[in-house]
């Protein structure tokens, strides 16, 4: 009697395993310049809109502390206008290679007068809790056109429009927006209301 082979399902056909194709040298290297390029667009990006600032002096105590880290808008002005209260960025105008920081107190056309240890500006006196004392000094200006009349908030250790002038608006840099470091000071520079609204 003849036998026949008794019929086997055919076993499946091992899947190929597909292997990541290992990255080369090549495909690094343009990888890692990509990102460089794209790094180095965004920091310019970032950049031309905020620039960081370092405090270095005692002028504007209580608000800002020596030390401190700012961000500050650089487009602020371009995009809007100064405000009273606004803490400011500029090129200091007896050394434009200096940079300052102070309070804008009088805009252009204002009359800035400083009596009795209160600031008045065209007349109505500025309601002022950010200062570490009252100024000991007294004056009376008007701003100029085109110009800021500014102020730190330490009056009586700051060296500021009350002793050398105005700012001319194109030296003012920016806006300071934030303190940003050390962390535990992290706080936004919001304009203060510095004058009542008329009842």
């Amino acid at each position: 009697m003849e036998q026949t082979p008794l019929d086997h399902p055919e076993a499946p056909a091992p899947e190929a395993s597909v292997q990541p194709k290992p990255t080369s040298t090549k495909q690094f290297v343009n990888e890692f310049v990509q990102t460089l390029i794209l790094a180095i667009v965004l920091y310019f990006l970032i950049d031309a809109v905020v620039a960081r600032v370092r405090v270095e002096n005692i002028s504007m105590e209580p608000t800002l502390m020596p030390g401190d880290f700012l961000l500050v808008n650089k487009l602020a002005y371009r995009l809007g206008t100064p405000q009273l209260g606004d803490i400011v960025v500029f090129r200091y105008p007896g050394d434009p290679s200096q940079d300052y920081i102070k309070r804008i107190i009088g805009l252009p056309g204002d009359d800035v007068k400083v009596q009795d240890g209160s600031v008045f500006v065209n007349g109505q006196m500025l309601t002022e809790n950010y200062i570490s004392a009252p100024p000991e000094y007294q004056g009376e200006w008007t701003v100029p056109a085109d110009s800021l009349f500014v102020l730190g908030d330490n009056r009586n250790s700051s060296s500021d429009s009350h002793s050398w002038g105005y700012v001319p608006e194109s030296s003012v840099l920016g806006r300071a927006i934030f303190i940003y470091w050390p962390f535990s000071m992290f706080k936004a520079l919001n304009r203060p209301e510095i004058i009542s609204a008329t009842p």
